[in-house]
């Protein structure tokens, strides 16, 4: 149990980087006339995904969740794989990753990395659903698993990924010269 706890804080730790990059490219965004979009659903997320590691030890620690070999340790290499992915997609979209949807005027779309896939249009989302199953599977936490992706659901295919794309489609005009009609 220790060591899925410090897996989990070690889960934090890395989001806290995360954060910590996408402020950095926040603000070269905004230097370059980005424009954030969404704002609204942003705390949402922040709190799933706070609530997604504070679920995945509290479920562990008070409901007494075993650790099933059988189960943990694939769910522990997917788990950091979906790590590996999530440094994919920030390398591919270098300053212009972020935790927040803000766009770019004049830049175009990344086509490299994982972008280069047209059926992927949204890499990150799809690594953090399979991430927010398999972290709490880890330890058996299946209630976690079940509650984050149903909410995670919600959130992304309610709201994110419209806004995200109807971002991305205002740069694709944009880009193109042609306006809304």
């Amino acid at each position: 149990m220790i060591a899925y706890i410090a897996l989990v804080l070690a889960t934090g730790v890395e989001r806290i980087v995360e954060l910590v990059i996408s402020k950095r490219n926040a603000a070269w965004a905004f230097e370059r006339g980005g424009v954030e979009h969404g704002r609204g659903h942003f705390p949402s997320m922040v709190v799933l995904h706070t609530g997604l590691l504070l679920a995945c030890i509290a479920e562990v620690v008070l409901l007494d969740r075993p650790f099933i070999p059988g189960l943990g340790w694939p769910m522990l290499v997917i788990a950091l794989l979906c790590q590996v992915g999530r440094y994919w997609v920030i390398t591919a979209l270098g300053p212009q990753w972020n935790t927040r949807v803000i766009v770019v005027p004049g830049l175009g779309r990344v086509t490299r990395g994982p972008y280069r896939f047209s059926w992927m249009r949204h890499p990150n989302y799809i690594i953090v659903a399979v991430e927010g199953i398999a972290l709490p599977l880890v330890h058996s936490a299946w209630i976690t698993a079940i509650v984050f992706t149903v909410l995670n659901a919600i959130l992304l295919l309610g709201f994110r990924i419209p806004t995200e794309n109807r971002a991305l489609a205002a740069l694709d005009r944009a880009s193109s010269g042609s306006t809304p009609t």
